[in-house]
């Protein structure tokens, strides 16, 4: 067995010894400076370092059964695991507090260290939502930024299809997972994740085998944003684990940007809330590229602004809206992009509501808008 192969099987015990978190480990390699020496030190040296019962059993009996098993993850083709003392490990999460001591990699190991932008969001967003998302991240990815995110449904998924979608740029997208990377979650992203693997990077901390257990989602938030020179949020409610994402991102000395909404949208108030706070407003890519310094439209390359197809769209209903009569449109014109009461749109439109609402039911069935919660409706073209 090669010096290296022993070190990474050093490397792996260590991080399934049972109650031994990452800042522990950073801890005991400052006092030993390897895993080699950790596992090598003996109990009496663990009790003087001040370690638990429980940590030392885990270090006197290392489960060396999982460390073969994650070695026969690794026989995979685009399979790789990065220690923190791997030149390949990316250099801006080894600086934060609790960098993970390895990394498990699907797909392309040199994505992990370009310059990279956070993309996170609510997991239910609007139609609106999902287009800033993914425009932001198609528009980014031109520019030669990797844009990362976390495979959640809603504005990480947009954002990573965003990234997909420009093949012509530099930029490329990474999905930090919140289980092992044997399996997908949610399962729904399966074929996106497939697309990753083959234009940027799946990456964990989290052992092969490993659930979707719900406390490894909050914990994963903080990989996204370490990886990052930055995050943005777009569409937040106050309890998002995006603003978690986003406080991560403050406490690691990177830059939080939000995109503004309806002051009457819930799902706005998260990103007001990150507004005031200090977090910079953006409404295009431009907006966040003249914040990090150095990154500038590349030869050759189109400058998009993200939310052009929305602006679009708003053109098209501003006029008038084909296969519908004018009562209809009438109806859908008292509609905003923005979540909209039914009271509101009888308001507006001086109609009943009882014929508001058939012709809203009759609205959302041909795809104008779409039904939200609370009896509120906003325009999906």
């Amino acid at each position: 067995m090669t010096q290296i192969s022993e070190s990474l099987r050093n490397w792996l015990a260590l991080t399934h010894v049972p109650n031994l978190g990452p800042v522990r480990i950073q801890t005991l390699l400052q006092y030993f400076e390897s895993p080699t020496a950790i596992l090598a030190a003996g109990k009496s040296v663990w009790q003087e370092v001040g370690l638990s019962e429980a940590i030392i059993a885990g270090l006197a009996n290392p489960a060396w059964d999982k460390v073969d098993a994650d070695l026969t993850w690794l026989e995979q083709g685009n399979a790789s695991i990065v220690t923190l003392d791997n030149d390949r490990y990316p250099p801006l999460l080894k600086n934060i507090p609790d960098a993970p001591p390895l990394l498990y990699v699907l797909g392309q190991v040199d994505a992990l260290k370009q310059p990279q932008l956070a993309i996170v969001g609510s997991r239910n967003p609007t139609h609106a939502g999902k287009d800033t998302a993914h425009d932001f991240a198609e528009y980014l990815s031109s520019m030669g930024i990797t844009v990362t995110s976390g495979m959640a449904l809603g504005i990480d998924t947009a954002a990573h299809e965003g990234a997909l979608k420009n093949n012509q740029g530099e930029g490329k997208t990474i999905a930090v997972t919140g289980t092992g990377l044997d399996r997908v979650y949610p399962a729904k992203n399966r074929e996106l994740a497939y697309k990753i693997v083959e234009n940027g990077a799946l990456i964990s901390e989290y052992a092969p085998g490993t659930p979707p257990l719900p406390g490894n989602f909050p914990r994963r938030n903080r990989i996204i944003s370490g990886l990052s020179l930055g995050v943005l949020v777009v569409e937040a409610a106050l309890q998002s684990g995006s603003l978690i994402t986003a406080r991560l991102a403050s406490e690691q000395g990177r830059e939080v940007f939000a995109v503004p909404g309806s002051i009457h949208h819930p799902l706005a108030k998260g990103c007001h809330t990150l507004i005031r706070q200090g977090a910079k407003l953006v409404e295009t890519g431009e907006h966040i590229l003249e914040e990090l310094a150095g990154f500038k439209v590349l030869p050759g390359q189109k400058s998009h602004q993200p939310g052009t197809i929305a602006k679009q769209k708003e053109d098209l209903t501003a006029n008038t809206v084909p296969n519908i009569d004018a009562e209809y449109q009438q109806v859908l014109k008292c509609v905003d992009f923005e979540p909209t009461s039914v009271d509101k749109v009888v308001e507006r439109s001086g109609l009943t509501a009882d014929a508001v609402c058939s012709m809203l039911l009759v609205l959302e069935l041909q795809g104008y808008i779409t039904a939200l919660s609370g009896g509120y409706y906003c325009q999906s073209r």
